[in-house]
């Protein structure tokens, strides 16, 4: 077997593994690449977007603004909040039992302009410090405990997880501009999720990675050796040619 063979051959082997270690990581890799690569542009061209249909996916900013607040358990201003119950299950994957949303018409400003967000559209796209409470399926109130399957053992590893927005917060948010009931309004666009983070985009990013970073910094590495691979294949076969 010639050399640009073994080469290539090499590359294109480190290049699947490359692969299946970052689709291992989830959405979260994409939704990373979205936030930091999407055009910047001010709330009042995305608003424009919005009046012309236009099909563009940009990035906006401004403080979190809303007429219909309501307070969490510190009495902080909320505009959206999700929690989540997660169980254990015997195949060592969490499996989701409850997921409730609350949420009001909110959206984002600067002085001079606001534009609203589509709440309904946020699910992955959402990145904030999440409150994260672990325990075991006896240690739940009676209020979570009810939706827990009636056969589930009380030991069984248990965790709550509840995001939130505050409307005292500024927010990064991407999404297309479109008119919803005459308001401009950002959600998602196509297969490109709705993305919200509270969060500066190095903090976002490490939140995203949490718990990933080896297999993002492997799956990167792998991806530079796999292309070298197929870079010196190239080479040889020209020299050789």
């Amino acid at each position: 077997m010639s050399i640009p063979v073994v080469l290539a051959l090499a590359g294109v082997t480190t290049l699947l593994i490359a692969g299946a270690l970052l689709r291992s990581v989830g959405p979260g890799l994409r939704i990373g690449r979205l936030l930091g690569g999407t055009t910047k542009v001010p709330i009042d061209e995305a608003l424009a977007m919005a009046s012309a249909n236009s099909p563009r996916y940009v990035r906006v900013s401004g403080r979190i603004s809303s007429e219909e607040e309501f307070p969490d358990d510190q009495n902080r201003p909320l505009v959206f909040r999700r929690t989540r119950l997660e169980i254990l299950g015997t195949d060592r994957v969490w499996a989701t039992v409850f997921d409730e949303r609350e949420a009001v018409p909110f959206g984002v400003e600067t002085r001079s302009a606001y534009i609203a967000v589509d709440d309904v559209a946020l699910d992955d796209g959402l990145v904030v410090i999440a409150r994260v409470s672990a325990g075991a399926v006896s240690d739940l109130p009676a209020d979570l405990g009810a939706d827990i399957p009636a056969d589930t053992a009380p030991q069984t590893p248990a965790r709550l997880t509840i995001e939130q927005v505050s409307a005292v917060e500024h927010a990064l948010v991407v999404g297309r501009p479109v008119l919803r009931g005459g308001a401009a309004t950002m959600t998602s666009d196509g297969d490109r999720p709705l993305i919200l983070t509270t969060l500066d985009q190095a903090a976002a990013m490490r939140v995203l990675a949490r718990g990933k970073r080896r297999r993002v910094s492997v799956g990167a590495v792998s991806l530079g050796i796999g292309l070298g691979f197929i870079a010196a294949a190239l080479t040889a076969f020209l020299a050789g040619a």
